[in-house]
């Protein structure tokens, strides 16, 4: 009976991270780069009552006999893992020159200080100084893993879909920068550790080596569209659906906590 209760109370933890998480992903429904998690369940421990045996040939002592299959308890459920799902986001056009969106595996590259991140919202701006940065005013860094600086003798620029900024001075004529967006590729984008702000760090199961390597031996391929903005990658039917299960499931084994309770009130009633 006890592990009746600690099943329930396994199942009860689990769907209840299953719900935190569900939370968050419909809360982040309309965050610009958003990626959505994923629970996945895994069971803990069975117990073996009885182990499998193989079949046995007849001997003069005892028959031939048949093989059997083991008897086994399992102990309840643990989360496995929580993934980040990284499906593109619908694309959203704002006709702001500035807003980036990537069409394809990638990641643009910002910096807080020493710090690098990377990020899928392409939601930047210009600072006083000209200089590109993201809404927090991190610096957005080109391939080269520099800043950016708009030049002062442009009065626009543009930026083409392999990410170099075209420049525009006051006779209407195309200035050269020889600058280019930094984007870069992740190995395994579901290694990368969320950092908040729409950001990821980079870890050693995400990609071997720095940022800083990443952007000067593996650039990402994808195409960069100005005046577009990635959304949130979550489907918030499918969200509602999977709440649903949850709750569901959260429900079932808290009945199975409540008759475990109530038969081992029995039990303790055997005795008047």
């Amino acid at each position: 009976m006890l592990r009746s209760l600690n099943s329930g109370v396994s199942g009860l933890k689990g769907f209840q991270t299953k719900l935190d998480v569900i939370g968050n992903n419909i809360a982040n429904v309309n965050t610009v780069g958003f990626k959505k998690g994923r629970v996945v369940f895994e069971d803990i421990f069975s117990q073996t009552v009885k182990a499998a045996s193989g079949p046995k040939t007849a001997t003069a002592a005892a028959p031939a006999a048949g093989g059997t299959n083991p008897i086994q308890v399992g102990l309840g459920t643990r989360v496995g893992s929580i993934d980040t799902v990284h499906t593109p986001g619908s694309p959203t056009t704002t006709n702001i020159g500035t807003d980036l969106y990537l069409d394809g595996d990638g990641f643009f590259v910002v910096q807080n200080g020493t710090e690098k991140f990377l990020t899928r919202a392409g939601n930047f701006k210009l600072d006083s100084s000209n200089q590109l940065v993201n809404q927090n005013g991190m610096f957005v860094l080109d391939q080269k893993g520099n800043t950016i600086t708009i030049p002062g003798n442009c009065i626009s620029f543009a930026i083409d879909q392999s990410g170099e900024i075209i420049g525009v001075d006051v006779n209407g004529d195309s200035v050269p920068t020889n600058v280019n967006i930094g984007t870069v590729k992740v190995n395994n984008p579901s290694g990368l550790l969320k950092a908040g702000g729409s950001l990821y760090s980079l870890t050693p199961n995400a990609n071997a080596g720095k940022i800083e390597d990443l952007l000067k031996n593996n650039k990402s391929d994808a195409t960069i569209i100005s005046g577009t903005l990635e959304m949130s990658n979550v489907d918030l039917s499918e969200e509602l659906t999977d709440m649903i299960t949850a709750q569901r499931g959260f429900q079932a084994n808290a009945k199975i906590i409540t008759v475990s309770d109530s038969i081992l009130e029995e039990l303790v009633n055997l005795k008047r």
